[in-house]
């Protein structure tokens, strides 16, 4: 009687999932009615939900999604596009390249897939219009270059796999370099490929000087990557202490030097961020207690034994891809980590999979599927600031879908790429 009303559960959730209810409220209700039916004690939930987050770590996660918004409205994200421009503007398609390699600097501070596409989107699609470049390939490029956003450190879903998963989540920033610039690459490739193809962009002339005066105005965003960066590396500072200092620098940079953030507008900044996180954290909390549920009731022992019949890396690496791809179909980042990664990841270990390096797996996958219909929140993000449909933007996407796989295969078979920085840091 136990496991039908489990199961009854289970389909009452994926109705709710249907039809639009958030991520959030699905987990609490299915978490609520199965403590009941198992005899899971109140008291522990509420203890656990409590304790779950009672975690100076996890105080990394707002502070990352402040210093997005933060940098944002300082109009540092403008000048980093610019210098990107400037550098790359040369080349057939160089703004296309630009906006994708400002989504890789930006990423570099604000931590979030969705910010980035907002951010760089808002800034570059008219201009992408006006350089003669397709619509649909626009948004579809704006959208792709989003997801590093959760790649290059420092990123929102480390922390939270490095909380969950008990990894420094020093080590998960540095693993994430390499990777997120070899799909920064790939994707740029494509763009450079589709532009000389159909003609799109316009060409400037490179200008050493022009170079110059664009990098030395973009200098507060470097400064800002390097104090993430380099005080993590360095050892200067924790990753949440790193975002503290971020948070304050964007702060004076945006107030004092720029002077694009007025006093007044710092309640509105502080209020946007402390709403996205208010999404994110008591759903890290609730998963907290949904894996002690799973837990009791076998299912990490179900899905291993769903890989009984698979021998061999690859084939056990096949089979996790293609979970966390078409979970990462339908589900944001964060609830594909929170539900699939404490299940996967000790089949993964059981095979000799080096715990960072399967972390970045993971997260690939899950940011791949920001792009991948039906979800792919970036699309929808990219639909969103350009007024470009959906449907549109979808073909256009298929060929950065393309070479975010590859890139994803040779991260899978090329473990250094994901080992090799952290293990000569010394962290």
């Amino acid at each position: 009687m136990e496991n039908e009303l489990i199961v009854l559960v289970s389909v009452s959730a994926a109705v709710l999932f249907i039809i639009g209810v958030p991520i959030f409220l699905i987990i609490a209700h299915w978490v609520l009615w199965t403590s009941i039916i198992i005899d899971f004690t109140l008291a522990n939930l509420s203890l656990t939900l409590f304790e779950g987050i009672n975690f100076f770590g996890l105080l990394a996660l707002p502070l990352f999604i402040l210093t997005g918004d933060i940098i944002n409205a300082a109009g540092i994200a403008k000048r980093l596009t610019d210098f990107a421009y400037a550098m790359l503007g040369w080349v057939r398609g160089g703004l296309g390249l630009a906006a994708l390699g400002a989504c890789g600097m930006f990423s570099a501070i604000s931590g979030s897939n969705a910010a980035t596409t907002a951010t760089i989107g808002s800034i570059m699609y008219k201009e992408l219009k006006e350089g003669k470049y397709d619509d649909r390939f626009s948004a579809a490029t704006l959208a792709s270059g989003g997801v590093v956003g959760i790649i290059i450190p420092p990123s929102i879903i480390f922390v939270i796999y490095g909380f969950l998963l008990n990894l420094p989540i020093g080590d998960l920033f540095m693993a994430g370099l390499i990777p997120g610039a070899l799909m920064i690459v790939g994707m740029q490739i494509v763009c450079l490929f589709m532009s000389w193809k159909f003609g799109w962009g316009k060409i400037i002339p490179f200008e050493v000087g022009n170079c110059a005066r664009k990098g030395l105005r973009a200098y507060l965003g470097f400064v800002a990557i390097g104090i993430v960066l380099l005080g993590i590396y360095g050892g200067i500072f924790s990753p949440t202490e790193a975002a503290a200092m971020t948070v304050v620098f964007g702060l004076l940079a945006g107030t004092l030097i720029t002077r694009e953030i007025k006093l007044l507008a710092i309640p509105k900044i502080l209020l946007h961020s402390g709403q996205v996180a208010g999404l994110l954290v008591p759903l890290v909390a609730v998963s907290i207690v949904m894996q002690q549920i799973l837990s009791i009731i076998g299912a990490p022992a179900f899905v291993a034994g769903l890989f009984d019949g698979i021998n061999g890396y690859y084939a056990t690496m096949a089979v996790c891809m293609a979970i966390i791809l078409i979970t990462g179909c339908f589900l944001e980042s964060v609830p594909v980590v929170i539900i699939l990664a404490p299940i996967l990841a000790p089949i993964a270990y059981s095979i000799g999979v080096d715990p960072v390096h399967f972390a970045i797996i993971f997260v690939t996958g899950t940011a791949i599927g920001f792009i991948t219909p039906p979800f792919g929140l970036n699309l929808f993000v990219a639909s969103s600031i350009t007024s470009v449909p959906f449907l549109r933007v979808v073909p256009f996407v298929i060929p950065y879908l393309i070479a975010l796989m590859l890139a994803w295969f040779a991260i899978v078979n090329m473990p250094e790429l994901s080992t090799y920085l952290p293990s000569i840091s010394g962290m």
